[in-house]
């Protein structure tokens, strides 16, 4: 008899990966625009937190420094974000939104909110809510055990 515990791990890993292909993540540009997901995420981080180091979006996207340095520069030279100074440290560079990241970030809610109107579409109000709340709890659980797992793996 399979172990039950296995059986949901296993389905819930596939599940994960159909969502990020059906979401499009395996793709070399995400969501209708000419960009890789991390830029894709960086501008809609930006746009929703307001101006963010390269620090701060490497926190927050999980990346390595050198990969946000190369593609900030790129969304900088395709004119998508600006860096700026801080006016109380000159060392610091908030980046932001130009107008044409701007622009950019409304397409990209229109596009992932008409996937995801279409998605839950043929579901129930009921399975629209079960849908939003396991999907929260699973993000959030994945981010509590990545928080565990790496103050576990950190030198003392």
């Amino acid at each position: 008899m399979p172990d039950p515990d296995l059986t949901l791990v296993d389905d819930v890993r596939a599940a994960s990966r159909l969502m990020v292909r059906e979401l499009g993540f395996m793709e070399s540009t995400l969501a209708a625009t000419d960009h890789p997901p991390s830029a894709v995420h960086t501008i809609l981080e930006i746009g929703l937190r307001g101006p963010l180091t390269a620090m701060q979006l490497g926190t927050i996207l999980h990346l390595e420094k050198s990969s946000i340095s190369r593609m900030v520069r790129k969304l900088v030279d395709s004119g998508e974000l600006q860096e700026t100074v801080d006016p109380a440290d000159a060392r610091i560079k908030p980046l932001c939104l130009t107008a044409k990241g701007r622009k950019t970030l409304a397409a990209l809610h229109a596009f992932g909110r008409q996937q995801v109107r279409g998605a839950l579409s043929s579901l129930s109000k009921a399975e629209r809510q079960t849908v939003r709340e396991g999907l929260l709890l699973y993000a959030r659980a994945l981010e509590t055990w990545r928080a565990t797992d790496r103050d576990m793996q950190s030198p003392d």
